[in-house]
């Protein structure tokens, strides 16, 4: 299988050394990288060594480290490249270990080769660069970040006019971010160990959500899917994983992720309270959307007629089946959940069923409910698996999908 060869010649390597310590190993099928910075670049026989003995050979020649390693990354992704081994310093490995962090996920294996400075080598005593520490190497990613153009279009946010105007909130669309891997493309706001946008891509699509919606800098709050019905009260010791958050705490942006399943968002104006909630077809089963509104009136007296939710965007029966048995819980909710109960794949409308779930049994009332049933209001569920150019879908995509947000908070009095 190819794999990526990442030869460090920043910090402490020098050509010669370096291409000998390669030589050992076979890297016929190999994908050659050279960082060497616009200060260094070895013209003579290190890369001609190389030219004849490995399948490629790439020189990372930009003006900053953050620069080479992002074009580094981005090759990587073309080629469908995970494997990489980097030969460096012990004094690189630790600089580098700092930009893996930021610029990559756990599905990229790097296995680190130190070789000793060859203190007699005047090439290597001359590379010296000094370690970059931590916070200093995250500046220069979040600079370098910043300066990113925006892929497929402006960023724009989804709001419901259910919720007053002394909330902030919104439900964030695909376009206007930096992401450019194509299911992730470009405003995903979720990293995860298992695709390939590392933080450092989806910290900066937080950052241009958060100016464009106005509540930068106030960090967003993520739920810790778990599936279920678990709901935090912030401000109570967190739990390891929950699908819900509710608070009456204002400087608060609560937050929920979506991509198929639904982001809820809950307002109380009365009481000034808010949750978010995500809710899939488990948790929809599990009812977290109702425990999310009973955990606003036990924990701060609202009154459930007072508390408005908007659905945001998320896979609809168009687009959504199940196997058969698991469709049958749906119709036990209503019959209109499931339109083909008969289907060996029946169609399932778990935005409805959110919807009978919070009317018939927790007494929210029906036109405190904007979703795709409101017709006379502007959309804010439309399904995310009918509209590529809009929306994330784990149906539509698979794996490796990206992700959108509902948001909220509590304005301050002077917002």
């Amino acid at each position: 299988m190819s794999r990526a060869v990442l030869v460090d010649l920043l910090h402490r390597c020098c050509a010669s050394c370096t291409g000998a310590s390669l030589l050992e190993d076979s890297v016929s099928d190999s994908q050659v990288f050279v960082l060497c910075g616009n200060t260094y670049r070895e013209k003579n026989g290190f890369v001609d060594t190389f030219l004849s003995s490995c399948e490629s050979v790439h020189i990372l020649d930009s003006s900053s480290t953050v620069e080479s390693l992002y074009r580094f990354k981005q090759t990587l992704d073309q080629l469908d490249l995970s494997s990489i081994t980097v030969l460096t310093t012990a004094q690189g490995k630790e600089v580098l270990a700092h930009y893996q962090n930021l610029l990559f996920t756990a599905l990229y294996d790097f296995q680190y080769k130190q070789r000793p400075v060859d203190e007699t080598c005047p090439s290597c005593r001359a590379s010296t660069d000094s370690v970059s520490p931590g916070e200093e190497v995250c500046e220069e990613v979040s600079t370098f970040m910043q300066q990113l153009p925006a892929l497929k279009g402006e960023l724009t946010v989804l709001k419901s006019a259910l919720i007053p105007d002394c909330f902030g909130h919104g439900f964030s669309t695909r376009t206007g971010g930096v992401s450019y891997i194509s299911t992730l493309s470009s405003l995903n706001l979720f990293s995860s160990c298992r695709r390939r946008d590392p933080v450092a891509v989806v910290m900066e699509n937080r950052r241009r959500l958060a100016l464009h919606a106005g509540f930068h800098p106030q960090p967003m709050h993520l739920v810790k899917v778990n599936h279920a019905n678990d709901v935090w009260v912030f401000g109570k010791a967190e739990p390891e994983s929950y699908d819900a958050m509710v608070t009456n705490q204002t400087g608060l942006v609560l937050a929920a992720p979506g991509a198929d399943c639904m982001p809820l968002l809950f307002a109380d104006p009365v009481a000034k309270v808010i949750g978010v909630a995500h809710a899939g077809w488990r948790g929809t089963i599990m009812g977290v959307a109702m425990a999310t509104v009973n955990a606003m009136v036990t924990e701060f007296a609202c009154q459930v007629s007072n508390i408005v939710v908007a659905v945001g965007p998320s896979v609809g029966p168009c687009c959504y089946t199940m196997k058969r048995d698991q469709a049958l819980d749906f119709m036990s909710i209503h019959p209109d959940c499931v339109p083909d109960p008969e289907s060996a794949r029946p169609h399932v409308d778990i935005r409805l069923a959110n919807r009978y779930v919070l009317l018939q049994k927790g007494g929210v009332l029906p036109e405190h409910i904007h979703d795709n049933k409101m017709a006379h209001w502007s959309c804010v569920t439309p399904c995310t698996s009918c509209h590529p150019e809009n929306y994330f879908s784990h149906v539509r995509d698979g794996l490796n999908f990206g992700t959108q947000v509902g948001f909220l908070w509590i304005k301050q009095t002077n917002e």
